[in-house]
């Protein structure tokens, strides 16, 4: 079922709220394109992360990006969540919504993580049943994530580009593309991050995710690569970023960094480097349009 869209986010760099840098925010108001939230912070009725949030939301468009909904589970849907997550959209009228290609509920048990799933039509099913119904209650389209993963089923026998790319096109949802997550898989699996980006269904991408990510070594003392949101963006995420653009254009950019949070001007600095990647991008284009004219 197609849901309706709402109001694209701008094609500029957003960063993520935080509540340290509230202050700063609404008193220095940067030249930034959006901000994006985790929807499970904003999920009480009131106190002083409502009341930021509803003056920040006045200055900027928002982006809400939820990592509870499990749309992967093998299990229904958690309906007093999306009621709560309907309440959200409804007080904020965000311009993008996004959840996780993944899993973290059990029966009554919630895991403090965002698992992988198999790749096979019964998951297929399932999840195209959980977008459809997340839409439906929602009123919104959905952007769904890409996961970054540290193991591979036996049992898929879907590829993932091919597994995304058919629930977009069978729900109507969107894709949110992310950079971070495609170089960790790639590096932990030995595979193409550049041709994974070649395949990707750029057409249902709706905003691009950039993060960097922590490095360790495995049993056999190869990399691997850990999506930690804890650091800048990596050169080479940076790379494919520049990558992505040249496919798909400018996209609005979510600079993600959750742990270890450095102060304001630290976060500015990656949304105006992605600034400047989005606009260097978009400017070549109406160079190639003008000279093609």
């Amino acid at each position: 079922m197609t849901a309706a869209k709402a109001p694209a986010l701008p094609a500029r760099a957003g960063l993520g709220l935080k509540p340290e840098h509230y202050e700063t925010i609404l008193t220095d108001r940067p030249d930034v394109g959006f901000f994006e939230v985790h929807a499970e912070n904003y999920m009480g009725a009131g106190g002083p992360p409502h009341r930021y949030l509803e003056a920040i939301a006045e200055l900027y468009p928002l982006s809400l990006h939820g990592v509870g909904l499990s749309i992967g589970a093998a299990q229904g849907l958690d309906r007093a969540h999306l009621k709560r997550l309907r309440a959200l959209i409804e007080r904020y009228k965000p311009q993008s919504f996004s959840e996780h290609l993944a899993w973290s509920t059990h029966d009554t048990g919630f895991l403090n993580d965002l698992l992988p799933l198999p790749y096979t039509p019964e998951t297929l099913a399932r999840v195209i049943d959980h977008v459809d119904e997340t839409q439906q209650a929602l009123g919104q389209r959905l952007l769904l994530e890409n996961p970054s993963t540290y193991v591979l089923f036996k049992d898929s026998t879907i590829d993932e580009i091919d597994f995304l790319a058919e629930i977009a096109r069978r729900t109507g949802c969107g894709l949110l593309l992310d950079v971070n997550n495609v170089t960790v898989s790639a590096v932990n699996h030995r595979l193409d991050a550049t041709a994974y980006i070649d395949r990707f269904p750029m057409e249902f991408v709706g905003e691009i995710h950039l993060a960097g990510y922590d490095e360790t070594v495995d049993d056999a003392g190869d990399r691997l690569l850990i999506d930690a949101h804890g650091t800048a963006v990596k050169s080479d995420v940076i790379a494919l970023y520049q990558h992505t653009l040249q496919r798909c254009g400018p996209c609005p950019t979510l600079i993600e960094w959750d742990n270890d949070v450095p102060d304001f001007a630290t976060l500015f600095a990656e949304a105006r480097r992605a600034d400047a990647m989005l606009a260097a991008e978009a400017a070549g284009r109406n160079s190639r349009q003008i000279q093609a004219a």
